[in-house]
């Protein structure tokens, strides 16, 4: 009954999902006329975070006040899911009056859904840890998931193989059985990985690297890192309509593309406006047993979200997007501090998931803001991250956004605010990133290792860099090598098992850079790989120098707007004129409102934040709203 009940809410929240979504006609793609389709999606379209947008709910299930446990949390999140009122006001709220909350265990939502767990504000309503939840036996301070924790890497109650459709663009698929799959659930189609390196589009995390072991199914012992999360719209015996079409060129019958799903999900789980102190979180002996756990995990868990969210050091994440994950949304948040400073030690870590979206937070005094896991279709947009801490050792510089696992593909690094981006070949083969109008310094005070605004390892190939500003003035001094002092390093072995890769350059498009070495923007024939490869067609060269403001958004944001001022639209770029030298070299870069936010917002003898998202931005209010008169407060 249960089960019954579970589809049947889905099935309710898809349909809802159809109509809250608008049909927008678009005359062209945002990147058209400058990259080639083979090379790119089209993210206006794919909804990446929240489809529909985050829900602002009113109707107030319980409201709580500090004393309050862990066990008394969790069973208002579990009653408020089940309250048919809540449900028919599109979903309830569990409010946490201000005052701080000493927590022995963790917050679970175990299968709930249609809930937001909201405070007063991040400066009012604190969470303190000193236990986590079991989460699947991963371990987490809040867990956000299905109640079973299926996972490639362990439980998978239901698997099929694709007979047919599994080809690049399709939207209907046959699959072996269909036992347990439902309209409006979630689908996971994958395929084997490549044996020999095909020269092009290379999917791999055995031989290609010096470690592998990369996000995925194993089956039959062989290795399925390509994949995508999809949605079921219909279902006709076993062939099965999904949503959006599959992303990949590489879809194809000879590497026998399967399935798996869950059975269940959670959906529409928010988690709104207050501190997660993880600092003292002992949890249970997989936090101290030599796997770390995490701030936040959501597991089989779509269409939720992190917003307005203060979170400090936690111990192997802030947050984890970790498997049978799609269209989680980060947002308008503060990330601070690590307990490691050193490997495992990440802001957020996408590890199995696609069409995500992570934009306008501020991430301070950790290794890597972002570390990508088999991720696909997710966006990183206006996101604040420095003061980059690493102890092993100390002078050595991580990029704050990393690529690491096979297969992180088709991922957009938008108007980001940081020290560079990094595709490594550690843990596996990626491909097709696309990095546009970041501010990207290539360094920061006390690094003098690795310290280069981007780095395209062997095998990582067919990724776009189009108006990004690179490189620090004084600092770097050569265009392209193997050095420190390098604003590109790109095909060099890093992580790979093998050697130089010359395709990885031959195959990265480079457009409209701005680079401190030459000092001027870049439109170069000669970095636009109008060579074909597999699976990806050649580059026309661009008939001109526009950029758009945005490759996914068709307007600005609404929380561009600041007490401290409006950012230009776009804020980087070849094309910005009179910004910010604080930022960037040549007037090229404002602040974005992340970067204001923290530089004008109180702070602790720590540099440490004293945080509220609507203090900062014009779309937020400053304190949550009270609850209604007349609840009962527990």
């Amino acid at each position: 009954m249960q089960m019954i009940r579970t589809q049947a809410v889905i099935s309710l929240v898809f349909a809802l999902l159809l109509i809250a979504t608008p049909l927008v006609a678009h005359a062209q793609l945002l990147w058209s006329g400058i990259l080639d389709p083979s090379r790119a999606i089209d993210w206006s379209r794919t909804n990446p975070g929240v489809e529909g947008g985050i829900p602002n709910r009113t109707f107030i299930c319980a409201t709580l006040n500090p004393g309050t446990t862990s066990a008394q949390i969790n069973n208002a999140i579990a009653s408020c899911s089940g309250n048919a009122a809540a449900l028919a006001a599109g979903g309830g709220v569990v409010f946490l009056n201000a005052g701080t909350y000493t927590l022995a265990a963790g917050v679970d939502f175990s299968g709930h859904s249609n809930v937001t767990l909201r405070g007063a504000g991040p400066d009012q309503t604190i969470l303190i840890f000193t236990g986590a939840a079991s989460c699947s036996g991963l371990g987490a301070d809040v867990c956000v998931w299905d109640g079973v924790g299926s996972n490639p890497g362990g439980n998978l109650p239901n698997t099929a193989t694709c007979t047919a459709g599994c080809i690049p663009g399709s939207t209907v698929v046959t699959l072996s059985n269909t036992t347990r799959l439902f309209v409006g659930g979630m689908l996971v189609l994958d395929q084997a990985n490549d044996g020999a390196d095909n020269g092009g589009i290379w999917v791999n995390d055995t031989t290609c690297c010096t470690e592998g072991g990369s996000p995925g199914r194993s089956v039959n012992g062989v290795h399925y890192n390509q994949h995508q999360h999809v949605r079921v719209t219909a279902i006709n015996g076993n062939v099965v309509t999904i949503t959006p079409g599959l992303y990949m060129p590489t879809w194809r019958a000879s590497q026998n593309p399967g399935a798996w799903w869950p059975g269940s999900h959670i959906e529409k789980a928010g988690i709104e406006a207050m501190t997660l102190n993880h600092t003292n979180t002992g949890g249970p002996s997989i936090c101290s047993g030599g796997v770390p756990c995490s701030g936040i995990i959501f597991l089989a868990a779509h269409n939720s979200w992190v917003k307005n969210v203060k979170s400090l050091s936690p111990n192997r994440n802030h947050i984890w997007l970790h498997s049978g994950v799609s269209h989680i949304e980060i947002r308008d948040s503060y990330f601070y501090g690590t307990r490691n400073a050193a490997t495992v030690s990440y802001g957020i870590e996408p590890f199995y998931t696609t069409d995500n979206l992570v934009i306008n937070n501020i991430f301070q005094h950790m290794p890597n803001a972002i570390v990508a896991g088999a991720m696909v279709g997710t966006v990183f947009a206006y996101n604040y991250a420095f003061d980059h801490f690493y102890s092993n050792p100390s002078g050595f510089m991580q990029a704050e956004y990393m690529a690491h696992d096979a297969m992180a593909a088709f991922n957009l690094y938008e108007g980001n605010d940081s020290n560079g981006i990094f595709t490594d070949a550690i843990h596996g083969t990626n491909a097709l990133g696309t990095m546009f109008r970041n501010r990207l310094s290539g360094w920061e005070p006390g690094k003098t290792g690795q310290t280069n605004a981007g780095i395209n390892d062997a095998y990582n190939r067919a990724y776009n860099w189009v108006g990004n500003i690179m490189g620090t003035v004084g600092y770097h001094t050569i265009y392209q090598a193997n050095s420190d002092q390098a604003i590109w390093i790109i095909g060099f072995k890093g992580g790979a098992a093998g050697s130089f890769d010359p395709i990885a350059n031959s195959s990265l498009l480079r457009w409209g850079n701005y680079d401190t070495v030459n000092a001027t923007v870049r439109w170069l024939t000669s970095e636009i790989p109008i060579a074909s490869i597999p699976f990806v067609n050649g580059n026309p060269l661009p008939a001109n120098h526009n950029l758009p403001a945005s490759f996914f958004l068709s307007s600005r944001p609404a929380f561009w707007v600041t007490p401290w001022g409006t950012p230009a639209w776009p804020p980087i770029g070849p094309d910005v004129t009179g910004g910010s030298s604080a930022v960037g070299p040549g007037g090229f870069a404002y602040k974005i409102p992340a970067r204001l936010c923290y530089e004008n917002s109180p702070k602790d003898v720590n540099g440490i934040l004293t945080f509220n998202a609507g203090n900062c931005y014009s779309q937020q209010s400053g304190t949550a709203p009270a609850p209604p008169l007349g609840l009962i407060v527990q």
